[in-house]
């Protein structure tokens, strides 16, 4: 699975305001960073030679620069224009002046601004434009049909429920604090669809607002095949959310028009003033918290960090965080061009869960626990900085959450229900302060993650040696993690450095240092199996077709008894004659009229056309014959081939069960290999029969040999398992289990966590498992 394409400095160059007004038309308030530049022409050899080229377009092909386009008149020879630091002010020979905002990525800000003002059938759409290498992507915002911004003022009827996603959720950490009551209106309501169609008495006078349309666009230049995936990233989740959270300020105090003209003014201050672009720049990022938004979204997106917004409206502040989730996970490898994707967890937990799970809370919650990603204090005390009503809650939760602990077994408290597990934990994971992980368990095993970040362990040696003082240095710890992959609470020295060892599996993980050993399984179907199924579904066929034939021939005897029987009705209960019948005693086949009345023979004279008559309905006793000859020799056909396969059957030997399948080399087994069965959780009938077969195979108890048994395909990841300690698993019954275990032998489970499905605890899940070894293949990885 490939990584999601991310925004970074690389791609993501910038962040641009443009507004209409009715008067002015399209006006370009403002982008950031100051300096977009954009992307570089690399030589081609399409481009025609340089003795064919005007000095214009040598000045276009310039690769060291994008084009810029001068204003009329000419510039000083003496100044390189491609060199222009775009800070200061240029003047040309006829006086004109060139400003260096008014180019942004190599193209006049007069022309940017016409192009990146849609008609309003983009409101609130996504509007993508391509222009040359560059990429624009936007919102759309445009005044209520009224021409009026400010929303009436009416009571929401509910309230809708709190979520992760809600805004004052989010609120925890800074990220957002949009006023409680408004919520609902700018996320779950569009106020714009909602316009009023007549002025309030309090707003009667307000006149209809100058601008019409404010657009956030998003300047883009990403490679060819990423660009649809990097635009669509960035509109459900930063520029859709920023520009709402605009249209709510705008709404309520004016706040996007009143902040472009203060930005515009200064603007044309400093182009008087001939005032450097740096020293504006600071200037406007100071007095006006939109262009500070500005920054904080470019500065924030283009490094894969929340963004939290600050508006401050007349209203008050409007604060607001956007992100772009990031895994932080990979299933595979990822290439080693990818440096970002170096040093995150890498495993199969998460996308081996089938679609089906994924919507199922109950196997979520059993499968995973939390683990925070910084210091329970630090978080415990950001949380009571901001008490509201779910602070108490959310601080249990946060004492609560181990990462040994499953969401399952954190809900079966009081303190917290499994709703208020699950809202919290997504919450956590959303705002990066978490991550989903499988409970840590002492008896599982974990390794060296081959996507660990080596160039980090020098600084990350110190951190260890100081959060865990009394154990080995981090170097030596890992390198004997993979060693000799083994259960992980054999690196603790006694059982009561388990809980310190734990502890230091979990900041490992954290890292992503290291990663579980898993194991997965599929159904091996021995040749005394298949051999066996086959035979029985062979002897089935057989007595099909034995009784079948015998219904057949049953059938046949009756039909020929009642034809050659005579009539038991009398003359007089016989049907009236036809004119004309058919003689079936003429061998020859020809028709013999015969009178209503019998007249005295030799009286009946036949005309020609009388003679030629011949029942449509009716065959010929020679064709009778002929067809129950025909039938006669396929049934005699079909009764020697069933004799000969019967009889083939007989000369094999019958299947013989033996203690273990997988050594059975009886002569007769030589021509079959073992069979795969891909997922034995859906299979068809021949497939369920072996399934069926293995299962008559497997212990009703699992008895002391098992417990001791050290040589199956499993029992070597639990040592504790196989030593003879009391299990307390004499009432586990191997063969009913099995049913409700080979669901999970698709390869895509790990055998791990069959104990968190099916409510059973490890040890018992692991003796089960090596009763049912035999009939499995296993294969490790993470």
């Amino acid at each position: 699975m490939a990584s999601p394409i991310l925004p970074n400095t690389s791609n993501f160059l910038g962040v641009a305001l443009v507004v209409n007004r009715l008067r002015d038309g399209p006006l370009f308030v403002f982008h950031y960073p100051s300096q977009i530049q954009g992307p570089c022409a690399s030589p081609s050899s399409d481009n025609p030679p340089r003795d064919e080229l005007d000095d214009d377009d040598e000045l276009l092909n310039q690769p060291s620069h994008p084009p810029v386009e001068a204003p009329s008149g000419s510039v000083p020879k003496s100044f390189d224009l491609q060199n222009w630091n775009h800070d200061d002010h240029l003047e040309t020979d006829s006086g004109s002046q060139i400003v260096p905002w008014e180019h942004v990525a190599g193209y006049p800000t007069r022309d940017l601004e016409s192009l990146l003002t849609p008609n309003r059938a983009f409101h609130k759409k996504l509007f993508h434009v391509t222009l040359e290498q560059l990429c624009f992507a936007s919102y759309p915002i445009y005044v209520p049909e009224n021409g009026i911004w400010r929303k009436k003022k009416k009571q929401p009827k509910y309230q809708p429920p709190k979520s992760p996603d809600n805004v004052e959720s989010a609120s925890k950490y800074g990220e957002s604090s949009i006023p409680a009551g408004d919520v609902p209106h700018i996320e779950t309501k569009d106020m714009a669809e909602d316009a009023i169609t007549g002025n309030p008495p309090e707003e009667a006078d307000e006149k209809k607002s100058g601008m019409t349309m404010f657009n956030l666009v998003f300047i883009l230049n990403p490679k060819k095949h990423e660009g649809k995936e990097l635009a669509e990233n960035l509109y459900f989740h930063i520029i859709k959310k920023i520009n709402k959270a605009y249209k709510y300020s705008q709404q309520k105090s004016d706040f996007v028009w009143k902040e472009s003209k203060r930005i515009l003014t200064l603007k044309d201050k400093g182009r008087e003033s001939r005032t450097k672009m740096s020293t504006l720049w600071r200037e406007i990022l100071e007095v006006s918290s939109l262009a500070a938004s500005m920054q904080d979204i470019y500065e924030a997106v283009s490094h894969n960090r929340i963004a939290a917004l600050q508006l401050d409206t007349a209203e008050g502040a409007v604060t607001h965080s956007v992100q772009i989730p990031i895994p932080f996970y990979l299933p595979d490898l990822p290439p080693d061009d990818e440096n970002g994707s170096k040093g995150l967890w890498i495993t199969t937990a998460n996308t081996f869960v089938e679609e089906d799970s994924l919507n199922d809370p109950a196997f979520l919650d059993k499968n995973f626990a939390l683990l925070l990603m910084s210091d329970e204090k630090k978080i415990i005390a950001e949380l009571q900085a901001d008490p509201d009503e779910t602070t108490a809650a959310m601080i249990e939760f946060v004492r609560l959450s181990k990462p040994t602990m499953s969401f399952y077994q954190i809900g079966q408290g009081t303190a917290l229900s499994p709703a208020q597990v699950r809202k919290y934990a997504q919450h956590f994971i959303f705002w990066r302060r978490a991550i989903a992980i499988p409970p840590l368990h002492a008896r599982d095993i974990y390794i060296l993650s081959p996507n660990s970040d080596m160039s980090r362990l020098p600084k990350a040696s110190q951190t260890w040696a100081r959060v865990f003082p009394l154990a080995p240095p981090l170097p030596e710890f890992l390198a004997a993690l993979s060693a000799a992959p083994r259960s992980y609470k054999l690196f603790a020295p006694s059982k009561n450095h388990r809980p310190t060892y734990l502890s230091m599996l979990a900041w490992l993980m954290r890292g992503g240092w290291v990663t579980q050993l898993c194991t997965f399984a599929y159904v091996v179907v021995w040749p005394e199996i298949l051999y066996e199924v086959d035979y029985e579904i062979e002897a089935e066929e057989l007595l099909q077709e034995a009784r079948a034939s015998t219904a057949t021939d049953t059938s046949a005897e009756s039909s020929s008894h009642t034809s050659s029987s005579p009539p038991n009705s009398s003359s007089d209960d016989a049907p009236p004659p036809s004119p004309i019948e058919v003689n079936s005693n003429d061998q020859s086949g020809s028709i013999s009229p015969t009178a209503v009345s019998s007249p005295p023979p030799g009286t009946i004279s036949m005309t020609s056309s009388t003679a030629t008559i011949r029942s449509p309905t009716k065959t010929t006793a020679g064709e009778q014959a002929a067809e129950q000859a025909r039938l006669d020799r396929i049934a005699t056909r079909a009764h020697l081939a069933a004799a000969e396969k019967a009889a083939a059957h007989a000369r094999r030997p019958p299947p013989r069960q033996t203690d273990h399948p997988s050594t059975n080399d009886a002569p007769h087994l030589a021509h079959l290999t073992p069979y795969i069965i891909a997922d034995a959780g859906r299979v068809g009938d021949r497939d369920s029969r072996y399934l069926l077969a293995i299962a008559r195979r497997l212990p009703e108890r699992i008895t002391h040999a098992h417990t001791h048994s050290t040589t199956t395909a499993t029992s070597h990841h639990h040592s504790s398992a196989g030593k003879g300690k009391e299990t307390g698993s004499s009432s586990l019954n191997p063969r009913a289990k099995w049913p409700d275990f080979w669901k999970y032998f698709n390869g895509r489970y790990a055998l791990e966590r069959i104990a968190l499905h099916e409510d059973l605890k490890r040890r018992d899940a692991w003796n089960l498992l090596n009763a049912m070894s035999e009939h499995l293949l296993c294969v490790r990885h993470w």
